[in-house]
């Protein structure tokens, strides 16, 4: 697998570039078109999620978009090529799900710059921490082109809003801006637009160089199986995995760091964890 420093590899709809410490950043890169989603976005897409999952110098992805746009939302000339009975819902996705970001034992985070719509902003809500531009434009848009809660936008909205503001989001499709989505905890906070990529990677840095890989990806694991899980099932299951916490060096390494005033030196993530 090649690894970049600092530098873009270019292909067309998606960029990826490598940053220090350990972040794959990847830009959604058609902004003539806001970033508007066709199926050779996403076959380039899902494959530099995994390589950058697959990357064991990759601490944590940060997603974003070129100009001045996420995502916003299918093509509408890709989008009536597959309408009709004989549409594929795999002709706009590669035959992959953007859930699988939920599935990366890494941290994923969204830097919404711009607007973010249909599936753009499933693609967002399945990263694990969204930051977002104050004036970017959050819509589901599916009732208002005749479509459902695509690609699993049912399970993850009210569980990140609650099914008042789920339904309301919706029913509706209205705009609402990064303020808004903030308030009602859509993305965890919202910045100046100038400002959103730069905080979400001096945040991946924060994680990438004082978190423990082998935790976050077995927090991250915890957080999503959980939601299924009763509170005594949550419990007995974060007890066991708190025993093999216990048993890697990782934990040694923690402790000696804060001892010895000092940023950790934690190793990969622990394939066993």
């Amino acid at each position: 697998m090649r690894r970049v420093s600092d530098k873009s590899v270019r292909n067309d709809t998606v960029l990826y570039e490598h940053r220090e410490p350990g972040i794959a950043l990847l830009t959604l890169n058609r902004p003539d078109r806001l970033n508007a989603w066709t199926g050779e976005l996403a076959v380039r897409y899902f494959a530099l999620l995994d390589q950058a999952a697959a990357d064991p110098a990759v601490k944590v992805i940060v997603i974003t978009g070129a100009g001045r746009g996420f995502c916003a939302g299918a093509d509408m000339d890709a989008l009536q090529a597959v309408s009709g009975r004989a549409a594929e819902p795999a002709d706009m996705t590669a035959r992959r799900g953007p859930h699988e970001t939920t599935l990366i034992p890494k941290p994923v985070i969204a830097a919404v710059n711009g607007a973010c719509a249909g599936v753009g902003m499933v693609i967002a809500l399945m990263c694990d921490i969204r930051f977002a531009a104050t004036n970017a434009k959050f819509t589901t848009a599916f009732s208002r082109r005749g479509l459902v809660a695509e690609y699993g936008m049912s399970w993850i909205l009210p569980r990140l809003v609650g099914t008042a503001r789920a339904f309301d989001l919706l029913y509706s499709g209205r705009v609402i801006l990064g303020d808004e989505a903030a308030r009602m905890g859509l993305v965890n906070e919202a910045v100046a637009q100038e400002s959103v990529l730069d905080h979400a990677l001096a945040y991946a840095g924060e994680l990438a160089t004082l978190a423990s890989p082998t935790s976050m990806a077995v927090m991250k694991r915890q957080v999503y199986s959980d939601w299924n899980s009763s509170l005594p099932q949550a419990t007995a299951a974060a007890i066991e995995l708190m025993n093999a916490s216990l048993r890697r060096p990782d934990l040694q390494e923690g402790v000696a760091s804060f001892l010895q005033k000092r940023s950790p030196n934690f190793g990969h993530v622990d394939p066993k964890a």
